[in-house]
């Protein structure tokens, strides 16, 4: 491939999605007064008061364009793991417990096999969230939408003096980063322009793990990480961080600090195949993709350890907060 592709050049420019969202959000200015108020707006959930010791945090997401590898290799039994793992982490990204779903399934065309599929991994990925589905909208759109779509909304409940947001942070606190299970579900537009400008198709073996095709690689679904939940009862946590589409620049929405990434985790073999393959640089991959880092747990350094323990296999310690930046072995992110 010719020149070095970027997610900007692949179709998703960061930068322009950031000044569409400042766009909307600075026109709904309105917030609900007494109980049900705005506790906490523009972090990875939306946090409403409720009378009492609790309240009630909100996320919303969906699957992105994944969507298009799995209309191709026609295997949609993974995606509803996938959306409920974008929300389910952004609420445990705040230590917020979930517990119930909605789904919004929009179809241009009615097809029984993706409804039957897609609910399978709705189920799976509630089952290991343990959370209830609660309900959904199911929508034919045939004038707007060729395919489908595929999104949800979840809420949890978390004590009000148990709000995790990053405030805590300090210099030399200890960073710990948590196992990926590969692309999870940020940066495919990327990763399809990759494959698919190289002439590879989806159904081609990986180089790197001749028994398993390409599209399933990255149809691998999100990880989904409720072991926080425990980590944030039996640990002291500064802050917590779910990495998804911008990668590390994702950080600097939890602190003002910086994050010095000085033994970071080995990326899953897919992340180094589609680099090479997209002649991407280094910046460009920790700025799109989780590098085989799916979330973060920022602790005192005096609490490293028990954390460890605490979160178990897939855990370990990757840096350490510093005053400012995002590095990754001495290269810049931000």
């Amino acid at each position: 491939m010719k020149g070095k592709l970027t997610y900007a050049k692949a179709g998703v420019d960061i930068s322009a999605k950031d000044g569409a969202i400042g766009m909307l959000t600075e026109r709904i200015k309105f917030e609900r007064a007494g109980i049900g108020r705005t506790l906490i707006s523009g972090h990875y959930a939306g946090i409403v008061d409720l009378p009492g010791e609790y309240a009630v945090g909100i996320t919303t997401d969906g699957v992105g364009t994944k969507i298009l590898i799995a209309n191709e290799m026609r295997k949609w039994d993974t995606l509803g793991i996938d959306c409920i793992a974008m929300n389910v982490n952004d609420l445990l990204a705040m230590n917020i417990e979930p517990v119930a779903f909605v789904d919004y399934l929009a179809f241009g065309k009615v097809d029984n096999r993706i409804a039957r599929e897609v609910g399978v991994g709705l189920a799976r990925g509630a089952k290991l969230s343990n959370m209830s589905i609660v309900g959904g909208e199911t929508a034919v759109l045939g004038n707007m939408i060729n395919g489908f779509d595929l999104a949800g909304t979840c809420i949890g409940f978390v004590r009000k003096d148990r709000i995790i947001t990053g405030k805590d942070i300090k210099v030399g606190d200890a960073v710990i980063g948590l196992r990926s299970s590969g692309i999870h579900s940020n940066g495919l537009t990327l990763a399809r322009k990759v494959v698919e400008s190289a002439g590879y198709s989806y159904h081609d073996a990986c180089p790197f793990a001749p028994k398993v095709k390409i599209g399933e690689e990255l149809l691998r679904p999100t990880k989904i990480y409720m072991e926080i939940l425990q980590l944030a009862k039996r640990c002291k946590v500064h802050g917590l961080a779910h990495i998804t589409g911008s990668g590390l620049l994702k950080l600097k929405r939890i602190t003002k600090y910086g994050f010095d990434f000085n033994d970071p985790m080995k990326p899953q073999p897919i992340f180094r195949f589609l680099q090479k393959l997209g002649g991407i640089d280094e910046r460009e991959m920790y700025r799109t993709f989780n590098m085989g880092m799916g979330f973060v747990a920022v602790v005192p350094e005096k609490e490293a350890e028990k954390a460890l323990k605490v979160l178990g296999r897939g855990a370990k310690l990757v840096g350490e907060i510093v005053k400012e930046g995002i590095s990754v072995k001495g290269l810049r992110m931000d």
